[in-house]
């Protein structure tokens, strides 16, 4: 019923860039908070950004501050994620997740991922 669908990844140079788009249906997009994860075999999970219902509060990883850019658009239930300087590092599986809380109960919704490969 719910979908969660990563999209704009692929192959980039070190410092280059590149934007993930994330398409969120089955759900009130605007109800929902938005995160960007990222995960690499034998690595914890990482978040790199997150926005809330409103675009006015974002976070980000300490390691992607003024590098990243995390941004939504409700009438398009899309988040996006801007990545800029690319490094090495930064080879691995990005995840989207819509996350709600109501009281005790929590929603969360994952992607299935995008791969995004750093490398020259």
């Amino acid at each position: 019923q719910v979908q969660v669908v990563e999209s704009g990844g692929g192959l980039v140079q070190p410092g280059g860039s590149l934007r993930l788009s994330c398409v969120v249906s089955g759900v009130t997009f605007s109800s929902y908070g938005m995160n960007w994860y990222r995960q690499a075999p034998g690595k914890e999970r990482e978040l790199v950004a997150s926005i809330m219902r409103t675009d006015s509060d974002t976070n980000y990883a300490d390691s992607m501050k003024g590098r990243f850019a995390i941004s939504r658009d409700n009438a398009k239930n899309t988040v996006y994620l801007q990545m800029n300087n690319l490094k090495l590092e930064g080879t691995t599986m990005y995840y989207c997740n819509a996350a709600r809380s109501l009281g005790r109960l929590e929603f969360n919704y994952w992607g299935r991922g995008a791969q995004v490969t750093v490398s020259s």
